[in-house]
């Protein structure tokens, strides 16, 4: 696994921020890598730097000859009436047929090729751009925020984009789930520097936390020895016969120091306001239909929603999530229907672009005085801004010079101020960073009131929604099951689509071998040869995942680099024994199931 991009001895300041203060990682061209850090620590900053967009203060960014770097375009690459298939073999150079079966990876049926690309939606767009991507043969990603407004159809097939991805990649995300599916290796940016973690990212969090816990006790029993030695120098230093062992035991004390506890970052704390719980029906709509003058989105909506439930609204990109909740809040009126709230319902609502449209010129705690509720108390406002982060003076700040994280959050901040019952949001966890959204989790998991909202973060919706609601092809519907089932359908529905479609999406030209289409049917003995065949791998798999996660509990434990790094080695050729056994379980079932 050879290095293809290095950062060495990296400064970079912003005015007084040190983003890179002497940082440093290595990169090779067969380890995925996630990217993480909180809202404003540099992770953009980093990969622009990688690609050579922004230059260092000081340090160095050194290439191998062999690297052939690829990165998630974020800008629009394409040109005025250029197709999607135009636009591939414009990009790559490749021919027609190579285009079009790297096209089919990524689920873009047939007719699509020969759309206007700049016609589609955000999410197909990202699929083009990545099949452009995997086009040019990279053997380093780059990939910032890929998943940013990608339904989770769309976060799969780049799952599985990266999963048979034979390169490297550094991917930054919030996206805990999708981080945790893509990387085995975690990369975080805190306080100016870069530290390298085997392992994913719930790994990482859960090592991170016994490491702080051991400081904190370590800095505990150092306070304790502390104190102790200042109270034998005191009742001894003046003293002719004891003075000696008090100069002895100042300097034991000089000795002493505190260690920095681990990741002892500030931390956003939500704590939504106190609602009655409430009993009944929260919300009615009968016979709704929902979308705009010229389109209507979905019609015959029958839904009951109770107090005290938290509604995950899910559903692909273009379906109308965002139009149903604006038309639940009252922003968007019905086309027909009814659409009745219960008695009492008070409704604070979280709009998925509202952070772009904050009154600029106005300061934090200028925002903050004008959304809360009357009679809040100037302390009761400085609390919430200061369990948000604005603090001394950051509560002074403009709007118009917050990042997208830190507007996010304040719009948060401002809800919690207002008295609410009920939660609308839509997207709540865009731009927070891993540890801000696992606290909103937390603290709306401890909410008794009524939350309906959507997002693309499977984590942060296996952790909260109780109940599901699907808006697809025209239709709002309860989805009998959980979210979890929710996208097990889903991923099963893209599995059998890929199967089902790599005929039509992969014909060669003449002369290239097929990859799909013409198979014959197998007999029951080669049947039953390759059923025998799936077991094994299977038993095989299952073994080394023991052998991987044993050798994953040990890593946590290994204080020796020397030993850490053969454990790591070790780690790392089981990882690639693993991904060479699935791909041979995938291609003998796929030959089964043809």
């Amino acid at each position: 696994m050879p290095v293809v991009l290095q950062l060495q001895d990296a400064h970079k300041r912003y005015g007084e921020q040190a983003l890179l203060d002497g940082a440093s990682c290595a990169l090779t061209d067969d380890q995925k890598v996630g990217l993480i850090g909180r809202n404003g620590a540099g992770k953009s900053t980093l990969c622009r730097l990688l690609l050579e967009e922004e230059d260092l203060d000081a340090g160095e960014v050194v290439k191998n000859r062999k690297l052939r770097l690829g990165y998630l375009r974020q800008h629009d690459p394409f040109r005025d009436g250029e197709t999607v298939l135009d636009f591939l073999e414009r990009d790559s150079g490749q021919p027609e047929w190579r285009c079009g079966e790297i096209a089919w990876q990524f689920q873009l049926p047939e007719p699509m090729l020969h759309q206007e690309v700049r016609s589609l939606s955000g999410g197909w767009q990202t699929r083009v751009k990545l099949a452009a991507l995997l086009l040019h043969d990279p053997n380093l990603l780059i990939l910032d925020e890929p998943t940013n407004f990608l339904d989770l159809r769309t976060q799969m097939l780049l799952e599985e984009f990266l999963d048979g991805f034979g390169g490297g990649c550094l991917v930054v995300s919030h996206d805990r789930e999708f981080l945790k599916r893509t990387c085995a290796h975690t990369l975080e940016l805190s306080r100016g520097q870069l530290t390298m973690f085997p392992g994913d990212v719930d790994g990482y969090l859960a090592n991170l936390e016994e490491r702080r816990e051991h400081d904190q006790r370590a800095n505990a029993a150092t306070l304790a020895k502390r104190k102790q030695l200042e109270t034998f120098i005191a009742k001894n230093r003046a003293n002719a016969n004891t003075a000696s062992q008090a100069r002895s035991k100042a300097k034991q004390l000089e000795r002493l120091q505190l260690v920095e506890v681990a990741g002892d970052e500030a931390t956003a704390h939500f704590s939504f306001p106190t609602a009655n719980a409430r009993q009944g029906t929260a919300l009615r709509i009968e016979q709704l239909s929902i979308g705009y003058p010229e389109r209507t989105v979905a019609e015959d909506v029958q839904l009951e929603i109770e107090h005290g439930s938290r509604v995950g609204v899910v559903g692909d990109n273009g379906q109308g999530k965002t139009t149903f909740l604006r038309t639940v809040v009252g922003s968007l009126e019905p086309l027909a229907g009814t659409l009745k709230w219960g008695h009492g319902c008070q409704i604070g609502v979280y709009a998925q672009h509202v952070y772009t449209t904050l009154p600029a010129d106005r300061t934090v705690e200028d925002y903050l005085h004008y959304q809360a509720a009357p009679g809040t108390t100037i302390q009761q406002i400085k609390s919430v801004a200061g369990s948000f982060l604005f603090s001394g003076a950051l509560v002074e700040k403009k709007i118009k010079v917050l990042s997208g994280g830190e507007r996010a959050r304040l719009v948060l901040a401002g809800l919690l101020l207002e008295q609410h019952n009920v939660l609308v949001l839509d997207e709540p966890g865009n731009h927070l960073d891993v540890e801000t959204v696992e606290a909103l989790a937390e603290a709306l998991c401890r909410y008794p009131g009524t939350v309906i909202f959507t997002s693309h973060d499977r984590h942060f919706m296996h952790r909260v929604a109780t109940e599901v609601v699907e808006v697809v092809n025209g239709k709002v519907v309860s989805y009998p099951g959980s979210y979890d089932d929710y996208v097990y359908r889903v991923h099963k529905e893209l599995a059998d689509g890929l199967r089902a479609e790599h005929a039509t999406y992969c014909a060669a030209p003449e002369g290239v071998p097929a990859t799909g289409a013409g198979k014959r049917k197998l007999s029951g003995r080669e049947e039953r040869e390759l059923e025998k065949k799936l077991k094994s791998i299977e038993r095989k798999i299952a073994k080394l995942d023991d052998e991987k996660r044993e050798l994953g509990d040990k890593l946590l434990a290994l204080s020796d680099p020397a030993e850490a790094r053969r454990a790591h080695e070790q780690l790392a050729t089981l990882t690639r024994e693993l991904a060479a056994l699935e791909e041979e379980w995938l291609a003998a079932s796929s030959q089964l199931e043809g």
